[in-house]
């Protein structure tokens, strides 16, 4: 049962902190998976298929760099919108960051597809 004298259970602000901390670690697994799959079609994918590296290098160099800005814009975000909840307001993710993550992460995936089905 909640304490009448401590405001603080009730205060909505409190889990809005606690969801934007969650969505920040969020952006951090982000990263980490990206440079996993980095590692993986860097290296091992032209490894087990006995393939020649260069085009897996590049895919995984861009799977890498897709993490580190992960891990940068994750923290800027993190930040903006901390400032925006401090103020009362709200910060909504750009359109435009949207669109050009999924347009990366689809190159990406098109890349590495067609890479995998090629060498089959």
């Amino acid at each position: 049962m909640k304490d009448p004298r401590d405001p603080g259970l009730g205060d909505p602000s409190r889990r809005t902190y606690l969801a934007e901390e969650r969505t920040y670690l969020a952006w951090l697994r982000s990263g980490l998976a990206a440079l996993g799959v980095s590692l993986a079609v860097g290296r091992l994918l032209p490894a087990l298929l006995d393939a020649s590296p260069g085009p897996y290098v590049a895919l995984g160099l861009g799977f890498g760099a897709l993490g580190l800005f992960f891990f940068v814009f994750g923290a800027l975000r993190q930040r903006a919108v901390e400032r925006s909840l401090a103020r009362g307001g709200f910060r909504p993710l750009s359109p435009t960051v949207v669109l050009g993550l999924t347009l990366v992460g689809v190159a990406l995936a098109a890349g590495t597809l067609l890479l995998v089905a090629t060498e089959l």
